[in-house]
């Protein structure tokens, strides 16, 4: 389009519709010097940092392959070798290793799911609901986080040793059911990610409070949700202090299964990385799982948004 321009006679020349739209595209890319695209530093760098990360968990399947002897060897070997299924069989026979992953999945199962279940309504309650003395219940909530766990171990065994829950699942399930940490979280959460306006417009459809957390609290937090249930269930899995007290070796978790393994003067370290890794193949499937629902929920709401 040709424009005259007031006052000096002279005319310009501007591009219309696409084409100015493609200049001022092609004016921003130069102004910015950059391009939305990664190059290829930053392949590189992502590539190095999934190999550091993968590292152990392939070193776990080189060691749990080979004798103590060669993994002593210069240089060690690199390559996993078919003892690998033997130093297997090997664990399961010198710990019940299959029946502590049952107990663990079934421990870290029910910590998870009433963890999550319990921490989303309070947080739901001190975010958007209001009472008398929110604040101060809030407070102490968060001032549980700074006393050691080390100090409710003999009170806590004294009780459960009152309800004859010694070596019983429950013994571990029941004291933490409920975390400070997943309170807190959640109510953060929720406070920024759940307009109140949705919470109202539940409230004049005659919706009761409940309803309106299963139909409107739970969709909104569910990234959150799936984030603490994750480290929820990695945290329950991988405890060994309080399962030791309240479990013995007929009746463990993982972990406390894990501690019997490779006993003797020369610990075998084959039997102890091929234990480990059994004991981490459902910690990984989880984590494939959540993982998945983590990164959807955010890509939803990054379409929504």
């Amino acid at each position: 389009m040709t424009i005259t321009l007031p006052g000096t006679g002279s005319t310009e020349v501007r591009p219309v519709g696409r084409a100015a739209d493609g200049a001022g595209g092609r004016a921003r890319k130069g102004r910015g010097g950059k391009s939305g695209k990664a190059g290829p530093v930053t392949y590189t760098l992502l590539t190095l940092t999934a190999l550091v990360s993968i590292f152990p968990l392939y070193w776990t399947v080189v060691a749990g392959s080979h004798t103590n002897a060669e993994l002593a060897a210069s240089p060690p070997p690199f390559v996993p070798s078919a003892s690998l299924f033997d130093n297997f069989a090997a664990a399961l026979e010198q710990a019940p290793i299959g029946k502590a992953i049952l107990n663990s999945v079934l421990v870290s199962g029910a910590i998870t799911v009433g963890t999550v279940l319990f921490c989303t309504l309070a947080g739901f309650a001190f975010a958007k609901l209001r009472f008398r003395g929110r604040g101060l219940l809030l407070a102490l909530v968060v001032g549980t986080m700074m006393v050691p766990t080390q100090l409710s171990v003999i009170p806590l065994f004294m009780m459960i040793a009152d309800l004859q829950w010694v070596n019983q699942l429950q013994a571990v399930v029941l004291p933490t059911l409920v975390s400070a940490f997943g309170v807190f979280f959640m109510r953060q959460y929720l406070i920024s990610a759940l307009p109140d306006e949705l919470i109202e417009a539940g409230r004049v459809d005659g919706a009761s409070t409940f309803r309106i957390f299963w139909s409107i609290v739970v969709p909104a937090a569910r990234p959150a949700m799936a984030v603490l249930a994750m480290l929820t269930f990695l945290t329950a899995w991988n405890e060994f202090f309080w399962p030791l007290i309240a479990l013995t070796t007929a009746n463990p978790t993982v972990q406390v299964a894990l501690a019997g393994l490779g006993s003797g003067y020369v610990p075998q370290q084959s039997v102890i990385m091929a234990g480990t890794l059994l004991g981490t193949l459902p910690v990984l499937v989880v984590f494939t799982i959540l993982g998945k629902q983590i990164v959807g929920g955010i890509m939803q709401g990054a379409v929504k948004g």
